[in-house]
């Protein structure tokens, strides 16, 4: 086989490969990106319509809705799930984050003291349930659950919609979590 053949078939599988992430991605967002974490206990999503926030609330059982988006009174998702939320019964709390900007240390601690006070089932969520949501749910499997660093970091992966690539915005959600285990002194 020549080296033109050799490098247009590679180049076709790399373009193959990257349209079935893409699709994989789009999916995660189509489908609200809910997953199960640790069942009974914790639950992540993508920002939710209020139809189907009410369904995941009863179908299971959700106390706490922590919002990684912050307060935005007059929007009409936040609007919708507080509504939605007092309608329930359920403890709403609002930390704002940005995917594409590093916590410092005392939000990170900020963030597990909400994550460790909140009353579960708890869903946490932000805007496509893929970057923010995913160092909560590092955080919360690591420092609250328990659960060892190696299993707890894969909620920061593509499987869950996150695309850690260094230099990327998003990257800063790898870098917060690299940073705070440093803090508390696990190994990196």
């Amino acid at each position: 086989m020549n080296m033109k053949r050799v490098l247009t078939r590679s180049g076709l599988a790399l373009l193959g490969l990257c349209a079935a992430l893409g699709v994989y991605l789009l999916c995660l967002q189509w489908s609200g990106n809910f997953h199960e974490v640790l069942p009974g206990r914790y639950y992540r999503s993508a920002q939710l319509s209020a139809t189907t926030l009410a369904t995941d609330i009863e179908k299971y059982h959700i106390k706490t809705i922590i919002n990684l988006r912050g307060a935005k009174p007059g929007t009409r998702w936040y609007d919708d799930e507080l509504a939605v939320a007092e309608a329930y019964g359920v403890t709403h709390v609002d930390f704002p984050m940005s995917a594409s900007k590093r916590l410092t240390p005392e939000e990170s601690y900020a963030l597990v003291a909400a994550l460790r006070a909140a009353q579960g089932p708890l869903l946490v969520h932000c805007k496509s349930g893929a970057d923010r949501t995913g160092l909560a749910s590092v955080m919360y499997l690591q420092q609250v659950a328990g659960v060892d660093e190696e299993t707890a970091e894969w909620q920061l992966t593509p499987l869950y919609g996150h695309v850690n690539i260094p230099f990327t915005g998003v990257y800063a959600m790898d870098d917060t979590w690299e940073a705070f285990e440093k803090l508390i002194g696990l190994p990196s």
